[in-house]
């Protein structure tokens, strides 16, 4: 470890440390052998520092890793207890360096002859366990915990200083912070004063730390249709902390009710089918594991500090939890605050905004939409006022932040989600305030317009294009299949005029299929071009444009797969008979359209339809009561 030290050197200087460069070099490379030679030229050096950072043999050793294991293990029975203690210009012992590097093994051999490392501090007041803490090295951590667990000194020294250096509260938030969520757990079960305790400097909390941490929680985790299946289904065991003492599902506690005996066994049988190892659900697995872990570890705290009944301990919760779980859109941590708290449920930033005026500001549908959950009093939502005389409504109307709006595919679906966020809140506001100007004398419809202005822009051009790229594509198809039924494959009877084909299965194919690719690019090729002479006005863009879009593209698909089905025919009218074989590969390769079509322009059509005519992303997550 090097720390930058900033001397300032004479010309002609000799650096006193340069004679022990080749112990240095041994103990890098783990090379005891090397080392003993040297020590016995110099037993000084067994304790004697060895660079300008004051870096020590053993120091140096530690952080090499399990390569310099055994070096160290040597080392170790030619000092005595003391000389571990000694420390690099930063005031950092072997075993800190250690705990940085998490060398696990290295770390029992120090503690081993000097147990009293564990209650050394560095210059800056940080024990070797907050080192491994902060550097999210859990091995490390784990052994450090346990240990300090059983040492009444280190315990007194960690958690009972009565000096501002870090403490068993720093140690918890590092905790959390590098998302050790079950030993957190462990920490604040074997210490329940943690919930309560808060830094001097910041008045961080444990509590705090985990409502910024997104990812451990299931409603911050991205997954697809077959992650979400897997993971709903997939068995996790936790240890049991004093809570949830029937074991019932900690997630989703409306769901806890009674199976009966048919159901509890198909359960039983599919939970022993993702408790294969397979990589992806084990994955899937650990995952779950640590979001229960961060809930039992929320609901813990709560506790605490519910039984500690702190009105200044409130106030915080209020400012740096729960507002901050709201903007970060953790809507578990506000669930379990609110449930033990309830005044919380109107709690407010420092603009005086509410945390579902903060939800719509950060468009975290996942925390509005405990307003769903909620009794009657939803309606007194819309009255919240902010500092610049904005509703609820005025906010909805502000643009949502960049990475929000990236999320959504294209500016013309941005816009449309935009356009839904709007209308969704306007449900919950009183009449009196759909038309309500804010201090800049600016009503709801006012704000959204100005703040859209150039995402109406953007999503008109975005519609332009991607009906101008289709017009092309269904004007050729149309063109085609037009003349295709003009010039029948095979040509007509001379004395009939009748196509020679027409008594074949083949050539009735080939008909139909072709008059329905002709119907449905003409229709695909009128809708494009509606699109194209439409006002692109603000209100389109819910519904009107995307859903000429989604039936132009419908239309284009089927006439693409027509056209290709007419063409197969064709060449099975025209070779079939006589080179059957070539019909296979010929048909292979006509599926090659319709595949390219499905797999660039398919997720298209299915956000589209998904964000136009389905469930939506709002109303109730769970049946379970928020106020």
């Amino acid at each position: 470890m090097s720390i930058e030290a900033g001397r300032n050197r004479l010309p002609g200087q000799k650096d006193e440390y340069q004679k022990y460069t080749p112990l240095l070099k041994a103990a890098l490379r783990g090379d005891w052998e090397a080392a003993k030679k040297l020590f016995a030229q110099d037993p000084k050096a067994i304790t004697a520092p060895i660079t300008r950072e004051l870096e020590t043999a053993l120091y140096t050793a530690t952080g090499t890793g399990p390569a310099a294991l055994d070096f160290v293990a040597e080392l170790l029975k030619l000092m005595l207890p003391e000389d571990l203690a000694q420390g690099d210009i930063a005031g950092n012992t072997a075993l800190h360096l250690s705990a940085w590097v998490g060398n696990t093994a290295a770390a029992a051999l120090l503690l081993e002859k000097n147990p009293g490392l564990l209650r050394i501090r560095e210059e800056q007041g940080w024990l070797p366990v907050h080192f491994a803490a902060i550097h999210a090295k859990k091995e490390t951590l784990s052994y450090l915990l346990k240990v300090t667990f059983k040492d009444d000194a280190a315990m007194r020294t960690l958690f009972f200083s009565p000096g501002p250096e870090p403490s068993g509260t720093d140690l918890l938030i590092h905790v959390i912070t590098s998302g050790f969520y079950d030993l957190a757990l462990d920490l604040v079960y074997r210490h329940p004063q943690l919930a309560i305790s808060q830094t001097p400097n910041d008045n961080d909390s444990g509590l705090g730390a985990i409502a910024r941490k997104v990812q451990a929680f299931s409603s911050g985790t991205n997954m697809n249709f077959w992650e979400r299946i897997i993971y709903t289904q997939v068995p996790v065991k936790l240890e049991n902390h004093g809570e949830d003492p029937s074991g019932v599902e900690i997630e989703n506690p409306a769901n806890n009710k009674q199976l009966p005996v048919q159901k509890y066994q198909w359960a039983c049988f599919i939970g022993k089918a993702f408790s294969m190892p397979v990589p992806e659900v084990q994955r899937i697995r650990e995952q779950k594991q640590m979001h229960q872990h961060a809930l039992q570890l929320v609901r813990f705290l709560v506790k605490e500090i519910v039984i500690l009944n702190d009105l200044s301990m409130y106030d915080s919760l209020e400012k740096k939890v729960v507002v901050n779980a709201a903007r970060l859109g953790i809507h578990e941590v506000v669930e379990e605050i609110v449930e033990s708290i309830p005044k919380l449920a109107w709690a407010r930033d420092s603009d005086c905004r509410s945390i579902y005026q903060r939800a719509v500001i950060e468009r975290h549908e996942n925390v509005f939409n405990l307003i769903h959950q909620m009794s009657d009093r939803k309606h007194c939502v819309s009255m919240d006022i902010d500092k610049s005389g904005n509703n609820i409504l005025h906010i909805a109307g502000r643009l949502a932040p960049l990475h929000k709006l990236n999320q959504v595919s294209g500016a013309a679906l941005q816009m449309q989600r935009e356009l839904q966020w709007f209308k969704e809140v306007e449900k919950f506001v009183r009449p009196s305030y759909i038309d309500r100007p804010n201090v800049q004398n600016e009503t709801p419809a006012m704000v959204f317009t100005r703040e859209h202005e150039k995402l109406v822009v953007a999503g008109g051009e975005w519609m332009k294009n991607t009906s101008n790229s289709c017009t092309i594509a269904a004007t050729l198809i149309a063109t085609v299949v037009f003349a295709a039924i003009i010039t029948v494959p095979g040509g007509n009877d001379d004395s009939n005029g009748l196509p020679i084909f027409s008594k074949e299965i083949a050539f009735t194919v080939f008909i139909i299929s072709d008059a329905l690719s002709l119907f449905t690019s003409t229709t695909s090729l009128l809708l494009f071009l509606s699109i194209l002479t439409a006002r692109y006005a603000e209100g389109d863009f819910l519904h009107v444009l995307p859903k000429r879009l989604i039936i132009g593209l419908v239309t284009l698909f089927l006439s693409i797969t027509t056209m290709m089905v007419a063409f197969s025919s064709t060449l099975c009218l025209v070779f079939g008979q006589r080179n059957a074989w070539i019909l296979f590969p010929v048909g292979a390769l006509a599926c090659l359209p319709v595949t390219s079509f499905v797999l660039l322009q398919f997720p298209l059509l299915v956000d589209l339809i998904s964000s136009t005519y389905g469930r939506g992303i709002f109303g109730k997550q769970s049946d379970r009561q928020f106020f």
